[in-house]
């Protein structure tokens, strides 16, 4: 639908904005993993361990990793739910849906070569079609947007697990790791591949842009 004109780089700041926010949460969500529940035992109590146990270990363990792991506060939360994760891969659920808003923006804009919208030139990783002569298929977009279907679906499974803290005890922890260790994987592959593969080779076809501006109604409000 015609609106209002905006320049290309008006566009693209605000992709780098919302990157800019995904990286905040994510950073924000990180902060909530470094809890440790080491020494709250069978249900939080720490029965049958020495006091000093669980910070010995944290700082132990902050010290060979060089991260800043520490003792969780309240053991029986910790054990009893895995809030912290359910959070770190929300922050990921984000990226994933601001990712597939961009991947599906750069492959629109490039669509083409006579009926699309054809306002970027998108890298030729793959030239050409098994059918469709003169056509560049958006490989890498739609890559990105298979990641970041995959990483929702991570997402709905981790925060299901994370409902299932029954009591004391939540055992679906080694399912939510790995479904958020999984999602770490992906986006990271796909936002280089992405980077590398595509960002980095677009190019502005001014002359399309130009035409859609003169030809469009959206300067009528000016």
């Amino acid at each position: 639908m015609d609106a209002v004109p905006l320049t290309l780089s008006q566009e693209f700041g605000g992709y780098v904005s919302m990157l800019d926010a995904d990286l905040r949460r994510l950073d924000f969500a990180l902060g909530d993993l470094y809890e440790l529940a080491l020494g709250g035992t069978a249900v939080g109590t720490g029965l049958n361990t020495h006091p000093d146990f669980a910070e010995t270990v944290a700082n132990h363990i902050a010290e060979k990793t060089g991260l800043p792991f520490v003792t969780a506060e309240n053991k029986f939360a910790q054990l009893a739910a895995h809030d912290a994760v359910v959070a770190a891969s929300g922050a990921l659920n984000t990226l994933a849906a601001s990712l597939m808003k961009i991947a599906n923006d750069v492959r629109w804009l490039g669509s083409g070569p006579r009926c699309g919208l054809g306002e970027l030139s998108l890298p030729a990783n793959e030239p050409g079609s098994s059918i469709m002569p003169g056509k560049v298929n958006p490989t890498q977009a739609e890559a990105m947007t298979m990641v970041c279907c995959q990483v929702m679906g991570n997402h709905t499974a981790i925060t299901i697990g994370g409902s299932q803290g029954n009591f004391e005890l939540n055992v679906y922890k080694p399912m939510m790791i790995y479904n958020l260790l999984h999602s770490c994987r992906i986006l990271s592959d796909t936002c280089h591949a992405f980077t590398d593969k595509c960002v980095v080779g677009l190019k502005a076809n001014e002359s399309a842009i130009q035409s859609h501006l003169e030809n469009s109604l959206m300067l009528v409000p000016h």
